[in-house]
């Protein structure tokens, strides 16, 4: 194929992942790349990767920031020989000019001098996508940009997601920018007279013609932007279509954010029940699947004996003595306790679930530890933390609770939506207010 028209991926990993605080820390001064949160078995920047490859897209671009975010994700990925694909990356010296998701991108073209089509995307989402329709699309309306939309409502949109104004003709005429409930219901209606009324979101990927963004990109006004702070949704897309050129809105099935804890959950969650068909094409078959139940168990994990009554969980399986309900996925080398229920989880490599515990909803790193009638639900738990627990002093985490990596919780804690940053080890607090972040000892002391 002329690579002037092949479509390549450029995906956007350069941002600090503040939002989804802990899991994109591995200590309290450490930041672990977005692109490397884990996510069912694998880190995200590789099931990004697949999609896209599934899709025929070969060549991809991806826009670092830093020392600590570019090594870490080169080190994963190096140049995409595990993975069937060619890898670039940005160059440091272009870290500077990254001040903004549009101005990132528009930098990179001029330094990889790409003219073909591009396929733009964040590696902190999940998107169920079909390439070719919106290539099509694209091809149809001659758009300059394409934008992914996703059609929600405005409980949904509040204050989260931008909003589309399109034409009968696909084109975007206009932009709103996460509105608040009122606002919305006096720009569109008939949000305000039909809860169940939807209006395209942008899901912040595009489908861009590369060639001629960059030479707009080298009008004065652009120019300048491009240098101070220049963002897709709120800065270039409507500086575009306020000036008359071409950008329009393709609909997709499905996106995830993942860029905070509880809509990583959530994502994890619809993963695991099979809502996203690409995703379902990617993962391998479950082991089990109809009549409610759908889950993975890895051989070795059902081999694995736990230290308490000696059994496997094979055999704990089929006397009963273990539930695993719908939407499990349990990794390599889980030790599963006498008792243990579990629903809509996914349970890290290594990790032991220790007896009489229950996690429902809920995500565990590798190597963590979950103690003995703990009570997990809906929360996030970081690689080889340890949440201590016994029958006196059960532990409870509740309502997006995240521990971050290595942290240590002693027996009778209960949290609910509390942070708690990796490695700190903390006793057992009463009264910590809901969306509470411990970062650090002092942060304990006060509640202690």
């Amino acid at each position: 194929m002329n690579k002037d028209q092949e479509t390549v991926g450029i995906i956007l990993a350069g941002g600090r992942g503040e939002r989804a605080k802990p899991i994109t820390l591995k200590s309290a001064d450490y930041i672990r790349s977005k692109a490397l949160i884990p996510f069912v078995g694998r880190s995200l920047i590789e099931w990004v990767l697949e999609a896209c490859r599934e899709q025929g897209i070969r060549r991809f671009y991806v826009v670092t920031h830093g020392l600590e975010n570019r090594d870490q994700i080169k080190l994963l990925l190096g140049h995409g020989e595990r993975y069937g694909v060619e890898i670039s990356y940005s160059r440091s010296r272009f870290d500077r000019y990254n001040v903004g998701s549009a101005g990132a991108t528009l930098h990179n073209l001029e330094q990889w001098d790409l003219q073909c089509r591009a396929l733009v995307l964040p590696v902190d989402s999940l998107f169920e996508f079909d390439l070719g329709a919106m290539t099509a699309a694209h091809e149809a309306r001659d758009a300059l940009v394409t934008v992914a939309s996703v059609a929600r409502t405005a409980q949904e949109i509040a204050a989260k997601y931008g909003v589309m104004r399109t034409g009968a003709d696909g084109l975007v005429q206009g932009f709103v920018e996460k509105p608040h409930t009122a606002e919305l219901h006096e720009l569109f209606p008939s949000t305000a007279k039909n809860p169940a009324a939807t209006l395209p979101t942008n899901a912040g990927m595009y489908l861009v013609d590369c060639g001629r963004l960059r030479l707009l990109a080298r009008e004065p006004e652009l120019f300048r932007q491009s240098h101070q702070r220049l963002d897709w949704g709120g800065d270039l897309l409507p500086w575009l279509v306020e000036r008359g050129h071409p950008v329009a809105a393709h609909a997709i099935g499905r996106l995830g954010d993942l860029g905070n804890v509880p809509d990583y959950l959530d994502t994890v969650q619809l993963v695991l029940n099979g809502a996203y068909e690409q995703m379902n094409r990617l993962m391998a078959a479950p082991d089990q699947e109809g009549a409610g139940t759908r889950r993975w168990i890895h051989p070795s994990s059902l081999g694995t004996k736990d230290d308490l009554t000696g059994t496997t969980l094979a055999q704990k399986l089929d006397e009963g003595t273990v539930v695993i309900g719908p939407g499990v996925r349990i990794g390599r080398d889980v030790e599963i306790g006498y008792g243990v229920r579990l629903e809509h989880a996914d349970i890290g490599d290594g990790a032991e679930i220790r007896e009489g515990a229950t996690l429902v909803r809920s995500a565990v790193g590798e190597s963590a530890v979950i103690g003995a009638y703990a009570d997990v639900s809906d929360s996030y738990v970081g690689p080889m933390a340890e949440v201590h627990s016994d029958r006196g002093r059960p532990a409870r985490l509740e309502n997006h609770a995240a521990i971050g990596d290595g942290a240590v919780l002693w027996p009778g804690l209960r949290f609910s939506g509390i942070t708690v940053y990796p490695r700190l080890r903390v006793p057992a607090l009463t009264g910590v207010p809901a969306r509470t972040e411990l970062r650090n000892s002092d942060d304990i002391l006060r509640w202690a």
